[in-house]
């Protein structure tokens, strides 16, 4: 399976602007900027790559706790996941420091240690957390 998502951006970084929209239509030509990356404290101006990426991955690990939650015969009430992704101005630019997930659930009947058995695993195992940890990112570049 593969799901895309397109980026167009438009103008210098500072004060250009772009559009991302994904296959889903959740988001069609959603605008981000530099504004609504690094200036807008409160994040209501647009959104950003990390904050879509924070998205995902609380997303992916979630669902992936709750398939590893009723395999273990405890089907969760409720997950609540957040995301937190800091991103750091370093030397040569930004870079993604971590991403700290902080989970609320409601799973009747589990063990704590079992319970943190199981969210370590659903950490390491799903499919974003793979993806950030070593997966290989390839680049086809055609100037026009």
């Amino acid at each position: 399976m593969i799901r895309k998502s397109t980026a167009v951006w438009k103008g210098n970084g500072l004060q250009g602007e772009g559009a991302l929209t994904t296959q889903s239509g959740v988001f069609t030509n959603q605008p981000y900027s530099f504004k609504t990356r690094f200036q807008s404290e409160d994040g209501k101006a647009g959104t950003n790559p990390e904050e879509l990426l924070g998205a995902a991955h609380a997303g992916c690990f979630a669902m992936a706790l709750s398939f590893a939650l009723t395999d273990a015969g405890h089907a969760p009430q409720e997950l609540r996941v957040v995301a937190s992704v800091d991103l750091t101005k370093v030397e040569n630019g930004f870079a993604i420091r971590t991403i700290a997930l902080e989970l609320e659930a409601r799973v009747p009947g589990l063990d704590p240690v079992k319970f943190q058995t199981l969210a370590e695993g659903a950490k390491q195992n799903c499919p974003v957390s793979k993806a950030l940890a070593a997966t290989p990112i390839t680049l086809n570049a055609k100037l026009l």
